[in-house]
């Protein structure tokens, strides 16, 4: 009874990893780190404040933009005390329920960001193929029903898939690839059946991120159809300059998160720094370069930010 208690207490917890070979060092690799998450958090926080505060940005367009800063805003909140407290403190070590949690919210906010992404592809698809009711379609009540419909779609499956993680037996390793936990790293360490975990994973991945990037090729069909009928030049590069912050999201959350799910799935016994760069880019990225992006194409945005700016000691 007592190394079955003992068994049951080492299965308690994981081990997360910071970059192998810098242990020496990493507190000056936490440097970057900090910068990314300031940057992210504080440009998020800062178009959520100009969205709010501006009432002439209350259009569907930036309540979008507004959703997107909100995810991206969770998704950095979600990895930013595990990776600190890794590479600042070196305390490794994680309890299995925060670790499930974390994984929750990760996954959760990554799912929401691509569904958001699907909605702005479908409010770019009024806005230039169907102008005339833009605002009669996406009125203020249709969007607030469209954010709830969000939250709901992308959190409410994963636990599903989740729970069992407690019941799972790591017999082998406990130490993790990041530092920060992942579904796919996690269940890799289990000597239990996985096959429900990786069968659910590959349809939360279908169903969401399929339909989601379906939805987004389709709206950019139709867009690129009716972009096609403009008679002028300076119409046609008009109507697509509109979708040029909306495609560099969708690049910069699609193709790390399609990177980082080959090289788990085919590529297992590659470096582990590989693992690595791939995890922190899809993470870290998307929510750094997000508003950088929006706020350089989009001129309120810009104007409101430069107004802000102008009044600091130089």
């Amino acid at each position: 009874m007592t190394s079955s208690n003992s068994s049951i207490e080492q299965l308690a917890s994981f081990y997360l990893s910071g970059i192998p070979g810098c242990e020496d060092v990493q507190h000056f690799i936490s440097i970057p780190f900090c910068v990314l998450y300031l940057i992210g958090i504080v440009g998020n926080c800062t178009v959520l404040h100009i969205i709010h505060t501006d009432k002439s940005l209350h259009e569907p367009m930036y309540y979008f933009l507004a959703m997107l800063s909100l995810t991206d805003t969770g998704m950095s909140i979600s990895t930013l005390p595990t990776v600190l407290r890794t590479f600042w403190f070196d305390a490794k070590e994680i309890e299995m329920n925060t670790c499930v949690a974390q994984m929750y919210f990760i996954h959760t906010f990554s799912l929401m960001e691509s569904t958001v992404l699907l909605a702005m592809a479908f409010d770019c698809y009024v806005a230039i193929c169907d102008p005339l009711r833009y605002s009669s379609n996406l009125t203020p009540q249709r969007i607030v029903y469209i954010g709830v419909f969000i939250v709901i779609r992308c959190s409410t499956l994963l636990p599903v898939v989740l729970v069992h993680i407690p019941t799972f037996s790591f017999c082998h390793s406990h130490v993790l690839s990041h530092s920060f936990c992942l579904h796919q790293d996690v269940i890799q360490l289990a000597c239990s059946d996985i096959s429900f975990n990786v069968l659910y994973g590959l349809f939360v991945v279908a169903f969401y991120w399929g339909v989601d990037s379906l939805g987004i090729f389709l709206s950019y069909a139709l867009i690129l159809c009716s972009v096609l009928h403009i008679a002028s030049r300076g119409g046609k590069l008009k109507a697509l300059s509109t979708c040029v912050s909306h495609i560099c999201a969708v690049l910069i959350l699609y193709v790390p998160m399609i990177g980082l799910s080959l090289v788990h799935r085919f590529v297992e016994h590659s470096s582990l720094i590989i693992h690595i760069t791939m995890a922190d880019i899809y993470l870290l990225v998307p929510p750094v370069l997000n508003p950088i992006i929006y706020s350089i194409k989009t001129k309120q945005l810009k104007i409101k930010s430069d107004k802000k700016t102008e009044f600091l000691p130089k």
